[in-house]
């Protein structure tokens, strides 16, 4: 199965493809559309379950995060449209649950999640360059943007306006991406730069590193203050449940602007491994609380149900 970005699974519709790209400075305290939570929430607490969960069960979950019942309901509509979300009656109750397509997303990115920021010494390089080359009507905007994020997931960056470029190859994936959005229009090269290329032509300033490096040390030293309350017990299980989905949320965001280069092309004591160390202690200290506030939301409506619910640990997402 073809990975695909967030924009596939995880965002909230045609809404969402007007989105402007989100830099990881910008994201803390930014509320989510109901829809990417929805999915998240049941990526999280739910995945590859057989058993339906019942409607308003999934409205409380929703509302903990301030959704209304209106805006819950939407979203669980659109993401059945969409064919993400299989969905069930029973009388007049409605059920649902993640679709096998989006149980795939889950299962391609869920390792991709553990294994962001470890390892990275062990990366070789052979110097050479991936490039695509691209045009899309202006008329197609929507398309652009989904193209443009894609490529942004697959470790490319913008080098100029319609060129993107990375040091990994990946272009078997790229041209997937292609053909799925139907971009004919667009060109697939490798290579190495010409020792006359200006200064400005570097390949690495496609990526804005100094910006990058301190959105890991924000996101550090934020979230290591949770892993000092997860640890001394301070969280409640709200809490737990509301923080570690934004935690969960950054960190996506961080893994998808992260230009993933080789450790020779980094700036020294690049900060991703304290980052991801944070990380790993946060979200796998707050999922056992986190998953006794879904219980408690699903036991509203369905008691039988709730006791099935459960969290994945880092190393349980290393191995979907």
């Amino acid at each position: 199965m073809t990975e695909t970005a967030d924009s596939d699974v995880l965002d909230t519709g045609p809404d969402d493809a007007a989105e402007p790209e989100v830099h990881p400075d910008e994201l803390s305290g930014r509320a989510r559309g109901p829809q990417r939570l929805l999915m998240m929430l049941l990526g999280d607490y739910w995945f590859d379950r057989p058993e339906a969960l019942p409607s308003a069960a999934l409205v409380a979950l929703l509302a903990e995060f301030g959704v209304s019942e209106v805006g819950a309901r939407a979203a669980l509509s659109r993401q059945s449209r969409r064919g993400l979300l299989d969905v069930e009656k029973r009388g007049r109750r409605t059920y649902y649950r993640l679709s096998a397509r989006s149980v795939g997303h889950f299962t391609d990115t869920g390792g991709r999640i553990a294994a962001f920021g470890a390892g990275d010494a062990a990366r070789t390089w052979d110097g050479r360059w991936s490039l695509v080359a691209f045009s899309v009507p202006e008329h197609q905007r929507a398309v652009r943007h989904t193209l443009r994020e894609q490529l942004r997931w697959l470790g490319y960056a913008p080098l100029y306006d319609g060129v993107w470029i990375s040091p990994h190859a990946r272009e078997e994936e790229v041209r997937d991406v292609l053909s799925e959005l139907g971009v004919a229009t667009a060109t697939l090269f490798t290579g190495t730069p010409s020792a006359l290329t200006p200064a400005a032509g570097d390949p690495l300033s496609a990526w804005d590193l100094d910006a990058q490096a301190a959105a890991f040390e924000r996101f550090t030293r934020r979230w290591g203050v949770w892993r000092k309350r997860a640890e001394d017990g301070g969280v409640s299980p709200s809490e737990a449940l509301r923080a570690r989905t934004e935690l969960i949320t950054e960190w996506r965001v961080l893994m998808t602007h992260d230009p993933a280069l080789p450790p020779q092309l980094l700036p020294p004591h690049w900060p991703l491994a304290a980052a991801r160390a944070v990380f790993v202690a946060v979200y796998d200290a707050l999922g056992p609380l986190a998953e006794f506030r879904v219980r408690q939301l699903i036991a509203l409506h369905d008691a039988e149900l709730a006791g099935l619910a459960t969290h994945h640990t880092v190393a349980d997402l290393a191995k979907l």
